[in-house]
């Protein structure tokens, strides 16, 4: 079982910048596929971007690939989300994900491992 701890969320007027990280908790020996996703009220949760295992690899939605990218640091099992230019629109829960694997994957559904999420909420 692995587990994902988000921190980094919080509230900024639009315009500024915010960094997600995602910790692994357990040190496992197993490569993972890692994701950030999130989901607005009354809205389903969306891919906002994934990095492969060894972070040579990476996807961020279209609409976001201006402002936000990921990264991630082996060495510290950790996955961040650097998020700039933030709109009011960016306003969700975002989520870390994780499913072992060595490829790059962008489907929410193929993920097996969430964590509980952090609130960003960006004001006009």
């Amino acid at each position: 079982q692995v587990h994902l701890v988000e921190s980094g969320g919080g509230s900024v007027q639009a315009g500024g910048s915010l960094r997600l990280s995602c910790a692994v908790s357990e040190r496992t020996g197993r490569n993972y596929i890692m994701g950030w996703f999130r989901q607005a009220p009354g809205k389903e949760r969306e891919t906002v971007a994934t990095i492969s295992w060894n972070g040579a690899s990476t996807f961020v939605q279209y609409s976001m690939k201006d402002r936000f990218t990921i990264s991630r640091d082996n060495a510290k099992d950790t996955v961040y989300l650097q998020m700039n230019s933030l709109k009011p629109e960016d306003t969700a829960v975002y989520y870390c994900a994780a499913v072992e694997g060595t490829g790059l994957l962008t489907e929410r559904t193929r993920f097996d491992y969430w964590g509980q999420g952090t609130q960003v909420t960006v004001s006009s």
